[in-house]
């Protein structure tokens, strides 16, 4: 019998939310539509389990059995959305559906499991006009669902470089906006960083 309480990573993307809670005694199921170390020719952090599909598609049902989901959508529509362009500020209202799905799933897990199944949902700053707003944020890192009490000030930088964070230049905007250099540099700037996962393991375990 596996000893280690189950996580469950959504958008996984580059693991950055399994590795602390790998590291913390958990193990961990992340889902996504790409393998992104595949993607990047990186290679992938060992124990980190992934699974190809859409979480559009997934009940939250089957992850009666987990002790703590952990989410990050993609914030490329809230990130656009939020800069200073006219052509940004003219584009209809984003597509919360990836956002919404979390807390369906969180909730088809709490009543299957009889039981209150914690949740956190990763974004940028920018998505608060459209979902609400942030419980907690670190840098440009920002927190909704259930945020520990007590969370520790951490400096993160985020995608989105000067336009989230005043004097902070993104090294991205050097690049082609459809270079592969450019997407794998931003997946690297998005992965949560290993201290602020490693404290939400820790205080979920």
């Amino acid at each position: 019998m596996n000893e280690r309480p189950l996580a469950i990573d959504l958008f996984c993307g580059l693991f950055g939310w399994s590795e602390g809670l790998i590291q913390e005694g958990w193990r961990t199921v992340g889902f996504d539509i790409e393998n992104m170390h595949a993607k990047f020719g990186l290679q992938r952090p060992p124990h980190c389990q992934l699974v190809i599909q859409d979480v559009l598609t997934l009940h939250g049902s089957q992850f009666k059995d987990a002790a703590l989901i952990v989410a990050s959508p993609p914030c490329q529509g809230y990130s656009y959305r939020a800069m200073p362009w006219k052509r940004a500020k003219a584009l209809p209202p984003p597509d919360n559906s990836l956002f919404d799905a979390c807390f369906r799933i969180q909730r088809e897990a709490c009543e299957a499991a009889g039981r209150h199944i914690p949740m956190i949902v990763e974004n940028v700053r920018g998505a608060q006009k459209w979902v609400g707003p942030a419980r907690w944020n670190s840098g440009a890192f920002y927190f909704w669902g259930d945020i520990p009490a007590l969370m520790p000030i951490f400096r993160a930088i985020k995608c989105g470089g000067d336009w989230f964070e005043p004097g902070v230049k993104s090294e991205m905007r050097k690049l082609s906006s459809r270079s592969p250099a450019r997407k794998m540099a931003s997946a690297m700037i998005a992965k949560i960083p290993l201290p602020l996962s490693q404290h939400i393991a820790r205080t979920f375990l």
